[in-house]
């Protein structure tokens, strides 16, 4: 196989879908600066231990596709699979704790070492929030809120759903474990060796097995409801309650699980049936374990991400580059003046096509394919009296105006 082609899992992102990749950073970027965010920029790499911890080590991420290599100082790194971890160890690192609570957003490269298929690849852009700090309800219904208001602005609303559950405190956790490991012993001989590894170490993790012998044991498995003490319960009600005064659709998933041991309350997922079988385009949860976890005080957390190419494949219409105005040179005697117009135009904040060859009419188609919708056009003759044409190329109307007045008139 050539190595002159980009390797398995990876893109190349130009023209079209470059574009409707970069809608969706600029518009969830506009929509979470109106919540208070601020941006946060991570490393691409960390220490290995950053995401071993933080994922644990019983996650499909770290034992199956985390990309990690030893460096000539033999320390072992990793090119980050999710975003998360980066930013907690930037707020334990970074001394953050006396200025709670914060509110970040990052996007950029992720990597993960799995099986390319329509909207995942090895190399995927993710967009994600992260609140710390922040122990109320409250916090669960502005995160949701702002997903929403986010895919809104994408013109996507009516085309995923947003499933949500709750987790509970600790305490309830601990019950739904024991409730959990003595229906799955009950169950061992019908599990995967995996899961049966992960029942000793992490029994949460088998609630997320991809294995189809698992998913038919996970399928009748006590509900994560039933162990959810009174407090835990009180918070989710609250937390329904704020959705419904905002308006907000959401259906209530009681299988809805994260596996790690960090994540509390709230757990939510924005699905879509219009990317097959994996229909999750953004997701998130509480995580008030997690800042203890990696080795920081006991501070709350919670977030959510989606990945930006799997989003723009929703996005029905094209998104078009702007619309320039072309500079037409008309004979080698008007160049340099017309390279002068052209970067008049530009600092004036115009955006300009300027043709390098041709006669006018491959100018012009020139112009048109860039999808110019004005032409200033540049003669001897009109220039020998002052003056250039102004072209509408949508309705053909044009007009001679002063070189002098050009900008005013182009405004």
């Amino acid at each position: 196989m050539s190595k002159m082609q980009n390797v398995r899992g990876t893109y190349d992102l130009y023209g079209t879908p470059k574009r409707k990749a970069k809608k969706v950073i600029e518009l969830a970027s506009h929509t979470v600066e109106k919540y208070g965010f601020e941006e946060i920029e991570t490393p691409i790499f960390e220490f290995t231990e950053v995401f071993a911890r933080n994922l644990g080590d019983t996650s499909d991420i770290v034992t199956k596709e985390m990309y990690t290599f030893q460096d000539r100082g033999g320390e072992s790194l990793t090119l980050r699979p999710e975003g998360t971890a980066g930013v907690v160890r930037s707020f334990i690192s970074e001394g953050m704790q006396q200025n709670l609570p914060l509110k970040f957003y990052y996007h950029g490269p992720m990597f993960r070492y799995e099986r390319p298929q329509k909207g995942r690849q090895r190399q995927f852009t993710q967009f994600g929030v992260e609140m710390l700090g922040i122990n109320t309800p409250q916090a669960d219904i502005e995160a949701i809120a702002m997903a929403y208001d986010f895919l809104k602005e994408l013109g996507l609303e009516k085309n995923v759903v947003v499933e949500i559950n709750s987790l509970g405190d600790s305490e309830s956790r601990n019950v739904y474990r024991e409730k959990l490991v003595a229906y799955l012993k009950a169950h061992i001989g019908d599990l995967s060796a995996e899961s049966i590894e992960r029942l000793e170490r992490n029994p949460l993790r088998v609630l997320d097995s991809k294995e189809e012998c698992d998913k038919v044991v996970v399928a009748s498995a006590p509900l994560y409801s039933d162990s959810l003490n009174e407090a835990s319960k009180a918070f989710f009600e609250d937390v329904l309650k704020g959705l419904d005064l905002l308006g907000i659709p959401y259906r209530v998933n009681e299988r809805l699980v994260r596996g790690l041991d960090y994540y509390a309350h709230t757990v939510f997922e924005f699905v879509t049936d219009e990317l097959g079988a994996q229909g999750t385009v953004l997701a998130g949860g509480r995580y008030d374990g997690l800042v203890k976890e990696m080795g920081g005080g006991d501070v709350s957390g919670i977030g959510w991400a989606c990945g930006v190419e799997r989003l723009s494949m929703l996005l029905k219409e094209d998104v078009l580059p702007p619309s320039p105005i072309a500079v037409i040179e008309v004979g080698d005697d008007v160049h340099d003046i017309s390279l002068q117009i052209a970067h008049n135009l530009r600092n004036a904040g115009f955006c300009v096509e300027h043709p390098y060859s041709g006669n006018l009419k491959k100018r012009m188609m020139k112009a048109n394919k860039a999808n110019a919708y004005l032409a200033v056009i540049l003669g001897s003759d009109e220039l020998s009296g002052g003056n250039v044409t102004l072209k509408d190329l949508n309705t053909g109307a044009q007009r001679e105006v002063k070189l002098e007045n050009l900008l005013k008139e182009v405004k």
